[in-house]
């Protein structure tokens, strides 16, 4: 690591601290700035607001640094195993396959009566189907993939799965009322701010054990680079290192699909705008610059979200694209060149 990347990492952690407290500061009730350290410490004189800053702040700025870097990590993987910059962290299906479980629960009384409707009193139904659902399609695409050799196969086959499991969500709304496809949308949009404490706790369990296996894998990353053909004249074991990699991306993103919605932009676009920065395809330096990008620019997202000081917060997949998406052009014309 050279002294400039040193620089950029520190810079990158001080303005990840600012973010995080910029983003407990602010919201619908306005809190005094000297409060906010007085409420996260618990000393708070004002009850409401210390319940706002621990109960709610608190847990939706983590649950943003947790998905900005899990989507983030996973994009960066997926585009580093097929060698392609459009490659994100949903192209296996585990987003359309989290879609479907979902759909299955809010939109399939439609077709089946009230089957699914007692399962819709719990939170963690709409978790447990998102989760089935991206691991079942998962799933899918490993038996399939395994009669396969060329990763790019492997691409095109979660592809396709997504385009059934789309298909499948589009039956099953054409057959639902409109309370349940205003349901069913409002989760498409993504939400940062449904999790305790404890549903936290387990969200960053999963996510622990993806990013374990993604630090395990940065010499396969690196070597991937180089193609296949070059990776098994190495030594590596290409198969088993693929293996590896598809199920760190499936834990992250799967998780966060299912905890925190879709998430658009922020897989797909972190890794470029890391890569521009730090101008390097070390996955040493990148996987750990990747993850600071992303908490950082998903803190930013929500902190616009939230249109402080009022009563309503915009859809995070809204702001996530508007805000990402021009900087992400202006980084590549700037650059004239992808680095990848």
């Amino acid at each position: 690591m050279t002294t400039k990347h040193a620089y950029s990492f520190i810079f990158l952690a001080l303005l990840l601290m600012l973010c995080f407290v910029v983003n407990i500061s602010l919201g619908s009730v306005s809190i005094p700035f000297t409060q906010v350290f007085y409420s996260v410490l618990g000393h708070s004189e004002n009850e409401s607001w210390q319940y706002i800053i621990q109960d709610y702040r608190l847990p939706k700025a983590f649950t943003a640094i947790l998905v900005g870097s899990g989507l983030g990590i996973s994009g960066l993987l997926m585009q580093t195993l097929f060698r392609n910059p459009l490659a994100g962290p949903f192209v296996l299906g585990i987003s359309s396959g989290a879609s479907l479980g979902v759909a299955l629960v809010i939109l399939g009384s439609g077709l089946f009566g009230g089957i699914f409707a007692s399962l819709l009193i719990s939170k963690w139904s709409i978790v447990i189907a998102a989760s089935l659902g991206s691991f079942l399609v998962l799933l899918a695409v490993l038996l399939v993939s395994s009669k396969v050799r060329d990763t790019m196969a492997i691409l095109i086959i979660g592809l396709m799965f997504g385009s059934i499991t789309a298909a499948i969500v589009s039956v099953l709304a054409y057959f639902s009322s409109a309370e349940q496809l205003q349901q069913y949308i409002f989760w498409g949009f993504g939400s940062l701010g449904n999790l305790s404490w404890n549903e936290l706790f387990i969200f960053f369990l999963i996510y622990l054990l993806g990013l374990l296996l993604a630090l395990f894998s940065i010499k396969a990353l690196n070597t991937f680079l180089l193609g296949e053909n070059y990776a098994k004249s190495l030594g590596l074991n290409v198969k088993k290192s693929r293996f590896i990699i598809i199920i760190a991306t499936s834990l992250l993103a799967g998780t966060i699909t299912a905890f925190a919605g879709p998430i658009a932009f922020i897989g797909l676009a972190i890794p470029h705008m890391t890569r521009q920065v730090f101008n390097t395809s070390n996955h040493k330096i990148l996987l750990p610059a990747v993850f600071l990008f992303g908490a950082i620019i998903m803190l930013i997202c929500d902190s616009i979200a939230q249109l402080p000081s009022s009563d309503y917060t915009l859809p995070i997949n809204a702001i996530t694209s508007l805000i990402g998406a021009p900087v992400v052009v202006w980084l590549l014309v700037r650059q004239r060149k992808m680095v990848f």
